[in-house]
């Protein structure tokens, strides 16, 4: 390649300094590239694909791609390809399951070109020989952070190294916090990479510091809002709350390293993860009351970001949802029901919730009063903050026009999510419309500000529908409260009627004038007890926000428009008029920008990594000015959370600029994917015993045949690690077949107790028996899981009383009775797909290695030729769980019909000729539920 096609890219979309820097590093040498989030990363990746695209004559593979970023590189490659005029690109080819020709793949392969490959696709071509390891000029691995030693990209990258020593590999990764954790993780991470170099690329990098806090900076406003004394309320409860059960969650576990569980790490995301991966391994030893913690922590997180983001009204059905999830049967304890519920925290984070919603309204009289409830609709503070910084903008744009650049003049307004995107949009399309009941006779002297009056009307409208239907669910599933929940149900709703008590207009009276629906109370055990506002307070609450028939008509009827004046009557909108409300979406936020060109960017909450984002761009355009409006709560979790990821992320990079100064890499001939040939050769000595007593030495390693579908675990990942021989192939009897004798059948627990629930392990362990002398059943467990299933019930009468037509309901009993229909079926417990290898080795001993043509043909006809069973795996397995399909009439099926809507379509006659007549009269009825009567 030309030193003009590795620079021109450069030229075109890597305008600062450590772009440049870091593009002519990848272009010498392969290494592992750790950037901070929002510096570019997508960018400099697509411009390394388009320096090699453009020479030609390459086979490049991207591994790791997701699919939005595999659209980002194939536009960018083509953009590049144009302006470059490039003649011998041609651009990216993503490879999925819709290419499910292997001849079409080989095809492409000789043809060479940049290929994003998913990982199981691209490992059986590899293991087949499909993609020879010596034609690829250089693999490309995203999402580096994620190749730990089981995953299918270590495999990849480990097969790509044992056969192809010259090409080129390069890693990336934005997301430097898996690097830290463990014993020595950098140089875990660089093993399982096959690399030896890390290049680390922080925000306080000295070269990253100087391009972008040059002379061209944005203009950066920075808001501090106050919440409100309700907010501020509900979210120390809470926090209050996360502090209790975490407490609880460290006196229950002693022993574990709980360093990290403290409040200000309870703010991170990856918390949840964090304690899990403490707990899994002793999980089922673990007390009832420390799952349920563990489980209302991420309620509670989320909790905290929901009072900053919803809505008052949205909050409060939150919050409604989140209690009758929570809610035990009734007649259940304590013990029984989320420990938070019985804090005073949590009654305060109710009875708050609701006061912002509406409030009592007593109408006191000489000697009583009548209870009413009124709205109080309490408006988020950055939502007048909001209608502030539009109209200081569109002030600045009157009366200061700001020079003409090559911005579009744009309002873009950026947040947390689509809820929040969704609720903005809400409020900037009403904020100027105002609410006028019935009962208004003067207009609001402030009616010309900005208000959120008339969604908030409209949303708790909506909200006490909701709140009717939800009450009267409760009352159904609950029959046992059905007298408490008697004066909480509209019964309008259901019966039609009041069943003798008070109408609406007849109003309740309260001695001492009791507020209605104040707060929440107790239940019998002691937690918080859910409230129902009451006839009579609905119809109050209804009356107070009742609209009136011109605010019903804001919108207009639509009619049919026949569209023959259009240019008279739409126009497009000018780029400068447009206000563009946009979630947080990573590195698509770059696109984001590239494509509006704001001149004002709004950041309704904080994201580092956008602001790194807006940095980057404006540093990049010098004809292009910014305005950046910095909006989040004061003294809030928003705030707490944003600087606690900035300081993580820091913290994070300054480890790994340690470990990398103190790590040293190890020349051995593994590390380079290449085996010793002595140790190469003892692995060849097979141990079973000749004739005359001796060692036999074979031609080659040991050899497993492993079905195509299996490789989405890890397992064949770790047996060839072991210098095992993997042979991919569509199987039809077992999963792995590990001598001509021996054939087993893999199950982790989730998929064992769906084979049991659909009877497809009893037929599949019969065509085991029908095919090989020594059948087994694998039950694998997770790495660092509880190796155990539910504790084990008593037995004794258990199976004495099951029915001959009932199926028992526990695991346990399940597998008894397999062992009783089998019982020459060995079954192997395994804690791990680690301890899986070892024990496949062990069983390998003293064997003949198994023949894959053979393993293929096993199940099939025998005229059936091995090399015609390739089919789309995705239909393919959804056929195979139809009832009265078997694996041995499966092929019968897949070889006839073209897909499964033409099974779906066969009649029984034609059903029979293929798999029989009972397979086929249970298939019809499957598809024809509701045209046959099975038992007829």
């Amino acid at each position: 390649m030309s030193a003009n096609n590795a620079l021109q890219p450069v030229k075109l979309s890597l305008p600062l300094e450590y772009q440049q820097h870091l593009f002519q590093e990848l272009r010498a040498e392969d290494e592992l590239v750790v950037i901070a989030k929002g510096l570019g990363l997508m960018r400099l990746v697509t411009n390394l694909l388009h320096s090699y695209d453009a020479a030609g004559n390459n086979l490049i593979i991207v591994v790791g791609a997701e699919e939005r970023e595999n659209a980002w590189i194939g536009e960018a490659l083509a953009e590049s390809a144009a302006v470059s005029m490039a003649p011998k690109a041609r651009g990216l080819t993503v490879v999925n399951t819709d290419f499910t020709s292997v001849a079409a793949r080989e095809k492409m392969y000789a043809k060479g070109g940049i290929y994003s490959i998913t990982s199981r696709i691209l490992v059986v071509d590899l293991l087949t020989s499909l993609l020879d390891p010596d034609t690829i000029t250089g693999l490309i691995v995203l999402h580096a952070d994620k190749v730990i030693a089981t995953s299918l990209e270590a495999f990849i990258i480990r097969v790509y190294r044992q056969k192809n020593k010259n090409g080129f590999l390069k890693a990336f990764s934005d997301n430097p916090d898996p690097f830290t954790v463990g014993f020595s993780p950098l140089a875990t991470m660089m093993r399982n990479l096959f690399l030896r170099k890390t290049s680390l690329w922080p925000r306080f990098h000295m070269t990253v510091a100087s391009s972008l806090e040059g002379k061209k900076k944005a203009e950066v406003i920075e808001l501090e809002i106050p919440m409100t004394d309700a907010m501020r309320d509900i979210q120390t409860a809470i926090m209050e709350c996360v502090e209790v059960s975490i407490h609880e969650l460290k006196k229950g576990n002693s022993g574990l390293e709980m360093d990290d569980w403290n409040l200000d790490s309870a703010l991170l995301k990856n918390f949840d993860v964090m304690v899990r991966r403490q707990l899994d391994p002793n999980w089922h030893r673990v007390s009832w009351k420390t799952k349920q913690i563990v489980s209302d922590l991420t309620v509670l997180r989320g909790l905290l970001h929901s009072v900053l983001a919803l809505d008052c009204v949205s909050f409060l059905q939150h919050l409604d949802t989140i209690h009758a999830a929570h809610s035990p049967q009734p007649g259940s304890t304590r013990q029984t029901q989320s420990p938070w519920l019985f804090l005073d925290a949590a009654h305060t984070i109710f009875e708050t919730a609701k006061r912002r919603v509406y409030a009592s309204n007593a109408k006191a009289n000489a000697k009583s009063s009548i209870d009413s409830l009124r709205p109080v609709l309490e408006e988020q503070p950055k939502w007048a903050l909001l209608a502030e910084i539009l109209e200081e903008i569109d002030r600045d744009l009157y009366f200061e026009p700001p020079m003409r650049d090559d911005s579009n003049g744009t309002i873009l307004i950026m947040c947390a999510d689509e809820a929040t995107t969704r609720q903005l949009r809400d409020y900037l399309q009403m904020m100027h419309v105002e609410p006028k009941t019935e009962h208004d006779t003067k207009q609001s002297k402030e009616a010309h500000k900005p208000s959120a009056a008339f969604m908030m009307r409209r949303r708790l409208r909506n909200y006490l529908n909701w709140k009717r239907e939800f009450a009267q669910v409760s009352n159904a599933l609950f029959t046992e409260n059905q007298k408490a929940l008697e004066g909480a149900v509209d019964p309008r709703i259901a019966q039609g009627s009041y069943k003798g008590k008070a109408p609406a207009n007849k109003r309740r009276r309260v001695r001492g004038g009791g507020a209605a629906g104040a707060a929440p109370g107790r239940a019998a055990n002691g937690s918080v007890a859910q409230y129902f506002e009451k006839p009579n307070e609905v119809a109050d609450l209804m009356d107070e926000i009742r609209i009136t028939g011109e605010e019903a008509n804001q919108k207009a009827d639509i009619i049919a428009d026949p569209l023959e004046d259009m240019d008279d009557y739409f126009e497009l909108y000018e780029m400068q008029d447009l206000v563009v409300v946009h979630a947080y979406d990573g590195d698509q936020d770059e696109h984001v920008l590239e494509e509006v060109k704001p001149r004002y960017i709004i950041m309704y909450e904080p994201d580092a990594a956008f602001i790194r984002r807006i940095e980057v761009y404006r540093s990049s355009h010098n004809d292009r000015n910014v305005r950046v409006y910095f909006m989040f709560y004061g003294q809030s979790v928003e705030e707490q959370r944003y600087l606690a990821t900035v300081r993580r992320e820091k913290d994070s990079f300054t480890k790994l600029i340690k470990e990398r100064a103190s790590m040293s890499v190890v020349m051995t001939t593994e590390f380079q994917g290449v085996e010793d040939p002595q140790e190469a050769f003892l692995r060849t000595v097979n141990t079973r015993i000749a004739g005359g007593g001796r060692l036999a030495a074979t031609a080659e390693p040991p050899r497993v045949v492993v079905d195509v579908r299996e490789f989405r675990s890890s397992l064949p990942s770790l047996l060839h690690g072991r210098s095992m021989i993997i042979v991919p192939c569509m199987l039809t009897v077992g999963d792995y077949i590990l001598s001509p004798t021996i054939c087993v059948e893999r199950k982790s627990v989730s998929d064992l107790i769906g084979s049991f629930k659909d009877g497809r392990l009893y037929s599949q362990a019969e065509t085991m028996f029908q095919h090989y002398k020594n059948p087994m059943l694998l039950i694998e467990f997770d790495q660092n899981k509880s190796f155990t299933l539910e504790p084990f019930a008593d037995l004794s009468g258990s199976l004495k009383s099951v029915n001959p037509n009932e199926v028992p309901s526990d695991l346990q009993s399940k597998i008894v009775l397999l062992t009783l229909a089998f019982p020459r079926l060995r079954i192997i417990w395994s804690s791990s797909p680690y301890q899986t290898a070892e024990i496949f080795e062990a069983l390998k001993t003293q064997q003949e290695e198994p023949d894959p043509v053979a393993a293929v043909r096993a199940g099939l006809d025998k005229d059936m030729k091995a090399e015609d069973q390739v089919f789309n795996l995705e239909p393919h397995e959804m056929l195979g769980v139809v009832p009265g399909v078997t694996p041995k009439n499966l092929k019968n099926l897949t070889l006839k019909a073209e897909n499964v809507r033409e099974v779906a379509n066969m009649t029984v006659d034609e059903l029979q000729l293929l798999i029989g007549t009972e397979a086929a009269r249970q298939v019809y009825g499957f598809f024809n539920r509701n045209l046959i009567d099975l038992d007829d």
